[in-house]
């Protein structure tokens, strides 16, 4: 038995996600009393691989096509690997690139998909608890099938810690080029001063109630005290006082 988290790069660097869905893998595996296995797919798979050598890490298995995520190729990689090291459970990162695949994985390999998952438990059966109606109310998802597919929240995890002893395997699938539908052909970049909201450890959120675009300079204010990042509600971007990238539960 396994359990298999896929690491998640971009633009040549692995997202700190990555390091957080070790330490969740390597949970699981203690839990289930099973082998740890990672996955990287594309990009510089062997300078990934030294480095998701992290304590508790049983296997890295890298898959050397193409330099950025790719959708297709993630699919047919994945549900390869999976079909050769029958994970028990796959963790992936609830993330833009995770969300793009995952439902695609775990309908090619028949596994129960839950999404967003800010703690995983061992009982009888694996549970999961996820969040709703804006965090307000905490479920839990028993899921009592053989296998599971569960996208992992961003920074609900510390990243794992300690360097392991993992054997680095080039894994054996096969990618289908003619069902690869598209390439990555650019990237482009936010405007100069802008941050990414899903890295702040903090942030000041205004909405509707702020009244008028005038009013945002106190925030900025409240904010640069507090060492955060300023972030809006939709109202407020759709007004065109704070730009899209600034705006929570898109």
């Amino acid at each position: 038995m396994t359990v298999l988290a896929v690491a998640e790069h971009r633009r040549g660097e692995l997202r700190d996600v990555s390091y957080e869905l070790l330490t969740v893998g390597r949970e699981l595996a203690a839990a289930f009393d099973a082998e740890f296995h990672v996955a990287v797919v594309s990009g510089d798979v062997d300078r990934y691989a030294e480095d998701l050598n992290c304590e508790g890490v049983d296997v890295v298995h890298t898959v050397d096509y193409g330099e950025e995520f790719n959708h297709d190729v993630t699919v047919q990689a994945l549900a390869q690997l999976a079909q050769r090291v029958d994970p028990r459970v796959i963790v992936a990162p609830h993330t833009v690139n995770g969300l793009d695949y995952a439902p695609a994985l775990a309908e090619r390999l028949d596994y129960p998909l839950v999404t967003d998952a800010v703690d995983l438990a061992v009982e009888e059966e694996l549970v999961v608890t996820r969040e709703m109606y804006g965090s307000k109310v905490e479920t839990t998802i028993e899921v009592t099938g053989e296998r599971a597919l569960v996208t992992v929240r961003p920074a609900e995890w510390g990243p794992a810690q300690g360097v392991g002893d993992a054997t680095t395997e080039s894994a054996d699938v096969s990618i289908d080029e003619s069902a690869v539908r598209s390439r990555v052909t650019r990237f482009e970049e936010v405007a100069d001063g802008d941050v990414d909201i899903t890295d702040a450890d903090v942030l000041v959120s205004v909405g509707r109630g702020i009244g008028e675009a005038e009013n945002l300079d106190i925030v900025h204010d409240l904010a640069d005290a507090l060492g955060a990042t300023v972030s809006a509600s939709r109202p407020v971007v759709d007004n065109g006082w704070l730009p899209k990238n600034r705006q929570v539960g898109q």
